[in-house]
């Protein structure tokens, strides 16, 4: 169960960025494993090929999109009222499940994401949107861990362009310099999280390792948000 601790909301509002230990508790971590392995068994085949990314190799999954609308279960797991509940006080308002998804970082295989800001993509005003990113396997300083600058949803949306990334087709256009912000690297145990906010900047390396490395995310928003239509012009022309 998840409190709502005004210390964690300010660090939150200060930072961009907060972890919360033991989000899921060790079955719910198994229970979401197994799911997600029926979820690429028995619906990935019928997938449109929006809803889901595939690693270079052609097979290993990178990421699952708007699964709230695939499998009931994730879209009861992302309405927790005690999650709701402290989401609320994050995007200032009533919170908006926008979608359910995975990244995943096969062993091996991997791939990195670059810097950037979630907003290029979700394109909200006011920005008060963010991420749940809860830890199904160890995040390790190896394996292609989330990095994150500190304080830096408070400057603004920067400029991007298309990165090339399958995933994640945007990318910031000049990156901070080294010592700009404080960095934060998201080092995980299974069930653990990080909430951040929609315009922090953050990026991870490519998993080299023999050990996997999978996320499951929850994407909130405030109901009094709407999309910015140049945001969205920009974030198309990039995704073509």
């Amino acid at each position: 169960m998840i409190s709502v601790n005004p210390s964690l909301v300010a660090e939150y509002k200060e930072n961009g960025v907060i972890r919360v230990n033991g989000l899921l508790t060790f079955q719910e971590v198994q229970s979401v494993r197994e799911a997600l392995e029926r979820y690429e068994c028995d619906l990935l085949p019928q997938l449109p090929k929006s809803d889901y990314v595939l690693e270079q190799d052609g097979k290993s999954v990178r990421n699952l999109w708007r699964m709230e609308q695939h499998d009931e279960a994730f879209k009861t797991l992302a309405e927790r009222p005690d999650l709701k509940q402290l989401v609320s006080a994050l995007v200032n308002g009533t919170p908006m499940p926008a979608s359910v998804e995975t990244f995943s970082k096969p062993a091996r295989s991997g791939s990195g994401v670059p810097p950037h800001q979630d907003n290029a993509y979700f394109c909200q005003n006011p920005p008060d949107m963010l991420t749940v990113w809860i830890a199904i396997d160890p995040a390790t300083l190896e394996n292609g861990p989330i990095t994150y600058c500190i304080g830096s949803h408070r400057d603004g949306l920067l400029p991007h362009q298309p990165s090339g990334v399958a995933g994640n087709s945007m990318g910031l256009i000049e990156i901070p310099a080294k010592g700009t912000y404080a960095e934060f690297v998201g080092i995980l145990d299974p069930g653990d999280a990080l909430i951040h906010h929609c315009e922090t900047i953050h990026w991870s390396a490519p998993n080299q390792t023999q050990q996997s490395r999978c996320g499951l995310l929850f994407v909130f928003c405030g109901s009094h948000t709407h999309t910015d239509p140049s945001l969205k012009a920009d974030y198309e022309s990039a995704r073509a």
